[in-house]
C-alpha cells in the first residue's frame, strides 16, 4: 500500500479556532451549502459518503468540505470544514472531522487544477452502472452530447486512501476536462463555480440514467451523426441558450432556479 492519509481528525486547538470568513468566501459557503442539499433533493447522495469541496476564495492551497457523517440535506454555511492541501484543518465545527477518502479525490483536484473552484463527487445507481460498463458513457442522448470527447476516465485502485493515486487521478483527469467518470467507483464533475459543478453533475447524472434505461430495454439505439454530436457539445460549451442578458456566468439563470427549489413554495398557491 503506498502512501495513506493521515489521520484527520481535528485537535482541540484546532476545533476552537473561530476563522475570519470573507463576505466572498460566505457567499461561497452558501452556494456549497445549496449544493450539498441539492444533492440530497435530487436523489444524488450516498449516505454520509461522497463529498463537495470549494476552494477558499484569494487561497490556492484551501478548501472547503463537508464534516464527515452529517448528511448532504443538513449541511449549512457554518457547518463546512476549511481544510488545507496537506490535511490541515484550518476551522471547523468543534468535534467534526472530514472523509479521508474525499481529501484524498479533492485534495488531488484542486492541487492541480487552478480553475476547479468546486469539485463534485457521486456514488449514484446510474453513475456507478455506467462507470462500470467497458464503453463507458455513449453519445446516445442531449444530455450525454454536453460531454461529447470531454469525459475522462480513471481506473478503479480500491477506496481512495493512498495519496500516491493522486497523482494518477488528475493525470487522467487532465487540463481541461471538466467531467471524470472514476471506473467502477462514480461520478466526478468539476466547475468554475459552484453552479457549475453541480448542473454539469446534474446533466452528466441524467445522462447516464438515460444511457441505462435505453440498454435496458434491449433496442437498438438511434445513432446520433458525429457532426451533431460535436455541435452540440459546443453549443452546451458556448452558454448562450442560458446566459442571462449582461451575465457573464451561462449557469446563473439555472443557479437561480434551483435555489428556489431549497426555499417554501411561494405565494399564491397554483390554485389561486
Amino acid at each position: 500500500m503506498g502512501n495513506t492519509v493521515p489521520s484527520l481528525h481535528i485537535q482541540a486547538a484546532a476545533a476552537a479556532t473561530v476563522a475570519t470568513i470573507s463576505a466572498a468566501e460566505q457567499r461561497v459557503r452558501e452556494d456549497l451549502a445549496a449544493a450539498y442539499r441539492l444533492v440530497a433533493l435530487y436523489g444524488m447522495d450516498d449516505s454520509i459518503y461522497t463529498h463537495i469541496s470549494a476552494r477558499v476564495p484569494g487561497t490556492e492551497d484551501r478548501f472547503l468540505i463537508n464534516p464527515f457523517g452529517t448528511l448532504f440535506r443538513d449541511i449549512t454555511a457554518s457547518s463546512l470544514v476549511c481544510i488545507d492541501l496537506e490535511g490541515r484543518i484550518i476551522s471547523a465545527p468543534p468535534g467534526c472531522d472530514v472523509n479521508p477518502a474525499g481529501f484524498t479525490i479533492h485534495s488531488a483536484v484542486h492541487a492541480a487544477r487552478h480553475d476547479a473552484a468546486c469539485v463534485l463527487h457521486t456514488h449514484t445507481v446510474a453513475g456507478v452502472a455506467v462507470s462500470s460498463l467497458a464503453c463507458g458513457l455513449k453519445p446516445s442522448n442531449q444530455w450525454a452530447l454536453q460531454f461529447h470527447e470531454r469525459v475522462a476516465y480513471h481506473d478503479f485502485e480500491g477506496i481512495a486512501l493512498d495519496l500516491d493515486e493522486r497523482e494518477r487521478l488528475v493525470a487522467d483527469l487532465g487540463p481541461d476536462k471538466r467531467a471524470l467518470i472514476l471506473r467502477n467507483h462514480g461520478l466526478l464533475t468539476l466547475g468554475r463555480s459552484v453552479a457549475e459543478a453541480f448542473i454539469l453533475m446534474h446533466n452528466l447524472e441524467r445522462a447516464c440514467r438515460v444511457q441505462v434505461a435505453i440498454q435496458s430495454s434491449g433496442q437498438p439505439e438511434y445513432p446520433v451523426p458525429e457532426a451533431v454530436r460535436e455541435k452540440t457539445a459546443r453549443q452546451y460549451e458556448s452558454g448562450d441558450t442560458n446566459r442571462l442578458p449582461g451575465a457573464p456566468d451561462p449557469y446563473a439563470r439555472e443557479w437561480r432556479a434551483l435555489l428556489r427549489r431549497l426555499e417554501p413554495a411561494a405565494a399564491p398557491s397554483f390554485r389561486d
